[in-house]
């Protein structure tokens, strides 16, 4: 195991020296063959130029007829427009000289071989030019069915995912082009994934937290302004970060939680309500005549039904406990804030209470009764 751990840097640097030399080694023989040739390869340079002009001409050309500002960015039609833009000045120029070269000039085997691993070279970052347009607009297209009114968080996102997609697609680039010039890409990525599990073993709970960030961001079980509970902590969202997401508590301080760990719990969110269900569960005494009982439900619905923006459901005598005559209230209030969610309730409570006064009707109250049959004599 030693041994081979060892040998890893020493046929990296080796591959390495090899490509080294093969490039020296073509550079002097197309050194000596322009000096033979020089004339005819002018000629051949200058028409390549001429070529590499008329190239760029119809790039413009092509992408300004493509191009359409009212389509969108993210439009097929303008994401080919934007791959046509990508293409590079030198690999128009590369790929001009390598068709117009041969017109002019016979080249050798060895020639041929190092000019075709240039354009090899040029040709493989190209595509790899070509391929960042593509993943970026496939991002920015699920961005924007993501978007909402506050797309900090998301463009932050955004970028560290258009970085993560180029550095993987120029290192694959990158080692298609090692291994087409004869380098030792296996001892390469090897190297590459022992150093990689380092990294990702010392910055586990980083990563943790960016994956949830996204998550979060992505799939936005909360956005900024809501009012969520999560274990024994409530509070409204302040920001979401691709670290961590800040929620003011009801006390006014801010708490830093760091996303791998808030979407550990069960979120639940009370911005998404529609409306409020409040639940009252009322108690008189058993002295109150049948009649009033009877009329109690009726007059409860009244007072509901007078508020703006409380819908009823039912109001029942729900059962007979141990020292009340029992009630339950089921109201709804229209509204997700907690305020008037509070002021409405407050109003139907205050509306029974002016009820039972006006009726005489006694609220219960934990009671015994003591019943004596003897008094002990004095």
């Amino acid at each position: 195991m030693q041994a081979n751990e060892k040998a890893l840097p020493e046929r990296v640097v080796q591959g390495s020296a090899d490509i080294m030399g093969q490039a020296v080694a073509g550079t002097r023989e197309l050194v000596a063959w322009l000096d033979e040739r020089g004339l005819t390869v002018a000629i051949a340079a200058l028409v390549a130029f001429g070529a590499f002009v008329g190239l760029r001409i119809l790039r413009g050309t092509i992408y300004s007829a493509l191009h359409r500002k009212k389509s969108g960015e993210t439009s097929v039609r303008n994401i080919v427009a934007h791959i046509i833009r990508a293409t590079r000045s030198i690999f128009l120029f590369s790929a001009a000289f390598v068709l117009v070269l041969p017109i002019f000039a016979e080249l050798t085997e060895g020639q041929q071989a190092w000019i075709g691993r240039v354009f090899t070279v040029i040709f493989a970052f190209q595509v790899a030019f070509w391929a960042r347009v593509v993943v970026k607009a496939f991002l920015e297209r699920e961005a924007n069915r993501h978007a909402t009114g506050d797309d900090s968080s998301l463009a932050n996102a955004l970028g560290l995912l258009n970085v993560l997609a180029s550095v993987i697609i120029f290192a694959v680039a990158l080692l298609y082009v090692i291994d087409n010039l004869g380098g030792d890409v296996t001892a390469l990525i090897a190297g590459l994934g022992v150093g990689g599990i380092a990294i990702g073993l010392a910055a586990q709970s980083l990563f943790e937290d960016l994956f949830a960030g996204l998550s979060i961001i992505l799939d936005k079980p909360f956005v900024r302004g809501d009012f969520i509970i999560f274990g024994d902590k409530m509070g409204s969202v302040q920001k979401v970060g691709l670290k961590s997401t800040r929620i003011t508590t009801l006390q006014g301080q801010q708490l830093v939680v760091n996303n791998s760990k808030l979407l550990s719990y069960e979120i639940n969110n009370y911005r998404r309500m529609a409306e409020r269900r409040v639940v009252i569960k009322l108690g008189v005494t058993y002295q109150t005549p049948r009649q009033k009982l009877a009329s109690v439900p009726d007059a409860i619905k009244g007072i509901v039904e007078g508020q703006e923006g409380v819908r009823f459901d039912r109001c029942h005598l729900s059962g007979y406990g141990d020292f009340a005559v029992l009630f339950e209230l089921v109201f709804w209030v229209q509204d997700r804030d907690y305020t008037v969610f509070m002021d409405k309730q407050q109003a139907v409570l205050l509306g029974i209470h002016d009820l039972f006064e006006r009726n005489s009707i006694e609220f219960a109250y934990p009671t015994q009764t003591l019943h004596v049959e003897t008094m002990p004599k004095g």
